[in-house]
């Protein structure tokens, strides 16, 4: 009897597969074994969201207290959008030619010193300074830190370290409120909770500056560090998924409007923190799930179905009468963070080389924050003049479109999902 035949080395290796149950129960066990990397800054989103999230439902109540009117508050809250989505683009860039530790580090610190500001602000103009650095430590940080967690794992799993960092950010946010609350309970002023949220916002920082290396566990070096030309590292594709994710944005108002509309149907304001708080636990145990999906599966079709759950939800809230159906609605829109968020993130990697990530996030991130400004003045304009169906339904209109176009360019080629191999 022959002896089998020695495998050659030109054959490709065969591939086990597994019953999609457990090959989905693997992936997302392996979440737990994600570089170091990838834990730190999901520790610092933690304790910064913990930190802006203790401030930001008490922030309009405290400007009212100094004197501000309703009309600065809305200047307050533009001004700082607009400035951050400037900065994106121009940090994006520069973290492809510099140290992007630094600058992720150094974005968290800023916000963390702003809101120690805030806490001894004694007028409207300084709680607008300092709201106006916060932003710009967002605008500093966010590309960089999203070009290090691409580079820091494989491809096939990009979806579980964006999710796990989503997640991370929003059991802060849920956090932060109960935070709050708790500290005004025991007859804190604000100010010292303002204080307080700050000096937990500077372990970010501290945790970054300390422990995170810059190189420590590059992947992905699918490029050159500097990529000098201004195009070279983006692939086919990108330009088009911009397109998608800014018509999206579009219609992605303010979640301020959907606590406002709680109210409206019944929600007493003592229990809004709360609603807040539960909505940001969902979405904090729906994203790491979303993100391994994704490595899963195709990630724009991930998605395109996360959008069209943001419609769905949106709809929902225009016509909701009950305080369940508000309920069941957060639900639902939570969905759409865990389907979305971390596959968002992670195509812009799929769409571009090492060098250019950083530039490639700048502009995500940037047009998402410069979608924000039309987004909500458009929709709070809608609601006075129409009422919160129309306001609603508009956003609606703007996400099913956004995901019919992803849907569509999924089919085009360069958003389809890559094979990887079965680990």
């Amino acid at each position: 009897m022959d002896p089998p035949p020695e495998p050659r080395d030109d054959e490709p290796p065969v591939r086990r597969r597994r019953g999609l149950t457990g090959s989905f129960r693997a992936a997302l066990g392996s979440v737990r074994t994600l570089p170091r990397v990838i834990w730190l800054l999901g520790l610092a989103s933690l304790f910064n969201d913990v930190s802006s999230e203790a401030i930001f439902p008490l922030l309009p109540a405290f400007l009212v207290s100094l004197g501000a009117p309703m009309r600065f508050i809305g200047l307050i809250e533009g001004s700082a959008d607009a400035l951050a989505s400037v900065i994106k683009v121009a940090a994006g860039r520069l973290s492809d030619r510099g140290p992007r530790r630094l600058l992720v580090a150094g974005g968290y610190a800023v916000p963390a010193l702003a809101r120690a500001g805030i806490a001894v602000a004694l007028a409207p103009w300084q709680v607008l300074t300092a709201r106006l650095f916060d932003r710009a430590g967002k605008g500093i940080r966010s590309g960089p830190r999203d070009a290090l967690i691409a580079d820091s794992v494989e491809p096939s799993q990009r979806g579980r370290a964006f999710g796990l960092n989503r997640s991370m950010d929003h059991f802060g946010a849920a956090v932060g409120p109960l935070v709050a609350s708790g500290l005004l309970a025991l007859g804190l002023h604000m100010r010292w909770i303002f204080a307080i949220a700050a000096v937990i916002g500077l372990m970010a920082p501290a945790v970054l500056f300390f422990r995170l290396r810059e190189h420590e566990h590059i992947v992905d070096r699918s490029g050159p560090v500097d990529t000098r030309a201004p195009r070279g590292a983006l692939k086919p594709g990108f330009s088009q998924y911009l397109v998608a994710c800014l018509l999206f944005g579009l219609g992605n108002s303010s979640d301020a409007f959907l606590l406002i509309r709680a109210q409206e149907v019944g929600w007493r304001p003592a229990m809004i923190p709360l609603l807040w708080s539960f909505h940001h636990l969902v979405k904090s145990l729906a994203a790491v799930p979303g993100g391994t999906l994704s490595d899963r599966h195709s990630r724009a079709v991930v998605v395109s179905f996360g959008w069209a759950a943001y419609a769905l939800s949106y709809v929902g809230f225009g016509f909701a009468s009950g305080q369940g159906q508000i309920l069941g609605l957060f639900l639902v829109y939570a969905l759409y963070h865990g389907l979305a968020e971390g596959a968002e993130r992670a195509i812009i990697a799929d769409l571009s080389e090492r060098g250019a990530r950083g530039r490639a996030y700048g502009w995500y991130h940037g047009l998402l924050g410069a979608a924000a400004i039309p987004a909500g003045f458009g929709t709070g304009w809608v609601w006075d003049h129409y009422g919160a169906a129309w306001a609603f339904g508009m956003n609606a209109a703007c996400a099913a479109l956004a995901s019919t176009w992803l849907f569509a360019l999924t089919f085009a080629g360069p958003l389809r999902k890559r094979s990887v191999a079965v680990e």
